[in-house]
């Protein structure tokens, strides 16, 4: 998550119900160069706690380098991240692209594990393509070397995000008698009822959200509701949208600075407002305005002016 799982938008998220969240993934080479925008994704908050720091690379050394280096920032754990299958990241050999040498990959895990006292978990995905789908043994390997969690996204690195995700592979994983570890899915959840149905069909220890998650923070308190009562929420208002809306934006000005924080937000207006009736001219106006005060002026004229219409889902 990329550009979007920054500290305003976990705020949000953690205000919602979410139980564990993770930073933007860090590049390792950009750590150890002591890269600005490396070091800012390092920046948490106590009330974010549990809150994980996850990290990608391709060199075993610089990945040892950058935990030792996670560690004195005091998160409660360290992710790698084993899944992005974006191609700047994966041409590298990190990422996903990691997929294609196993051995390396149990290689800087235990590494990584043996550089940290910090809990160090990993993110993966099924496989590289449909022809090396071997998550239950790769789960395994990571295990006996150190791992103390595995989130599985249901698709391989060639099907990118398209498709819908395989969570069979991953009940195999869990069900596998030797793993001991708690096993998370992840991939295309994006209503309670989905969440509860695979949680139970799969019968993984819990579920990671994602995309559906973005300009939707609602989703966590949402799911956690219908597990506990089975039943639903009502999904929120203009005006909680709109309000929400304008403390991410607030907490985005305050941390990145006025002109980046303008620019950074408007890629969340649409999935705040996604599928409000008519809602285009207002978006236009929303990722055209420079002016903070604007900005806050038009989500407060939104709330007034779309109170009491409907969303289209």
């Amino acid at each position: 998550m990329e550009d979007v799982s920054d500290p305003p938008f976990r705020m949000v998220c953690k205000e919602n119900g979410a139980d564990l969240m993770y930073t933007e993934f860090i590049s390792s080479e950009g750590l150890i160069r002591d890269a600005a925008k490396s070091r800012m994704k390092l920046d948490i908050f106590e009330y974010e706690r549990p809150i994980g720091v996850q990290i990608f690379g391709s060199e075993i050394d610089t990945m040892v380098k950058c935990a030792e280096i996670i560690e004195r920032t005091n998160p409660d754990l360290l992710d790698i991240n084993y899944g992005c299958p974006v191609m700047k990241v994966t041409c590298k050999g990190a990422g996903a692209g990691i997929l294609k040498d196993i051995p390396k990959m149990v290689r800087m895990t235990e590494e990584v594990v043996k550089a940290t006292k910090l809990p160090v978990t990993v993110k993966t995905r099924l496989g590289w393509d449909d022809q090396t789908k071997n998550i239950v043994d790769v789960a395994e390997r990571l295990q006996d070397i150190g791992i103390q969690a595995l989130t599985i996204h249901g698709r391989t690195r060639v099907q990118m995000y398209k498709g819908e995700a395989d969570w069979t592979l991953i009940a195999k994983v869990k069900e596998n008698s030797r793993l001991h570890i708690p096993v998370f899915g992840n991939g295309d959840i994006n209503s309670p009822e989905k969440a509860l149905e695979y949680k139970n069909r799969y019968g993984v220890d819990g579920i990671m959200i994602g995309r559906a998650s973005i300009g939707y923070p609602w989703i966590f308190n949402r799911i956690k509701h219908f597990f506990k009562t089975g039943e639903r929420l009502a999904p929120p208002t203009i005006q909680q949208r709109t309000e929400t809306c304008r403390k991410h934006f607030e907490f985005s000005l305050k941390w990145k600075g006025e002109k980046l924080g303008v620019l950074e937000m408007r890629r969340h207006y649409t999935n705040y407002f996604k599928g409000l009736p008519n809602f285009k001219d207002d978006r236009m106006a929303l990722v055209t305005m420079m002016e903070p005060e604007a900005i806050s002026n038009k989500l407060k004229e939104i709330a007034v002016r779309y109170d009491g219409i409907e969303f289209v889902n």
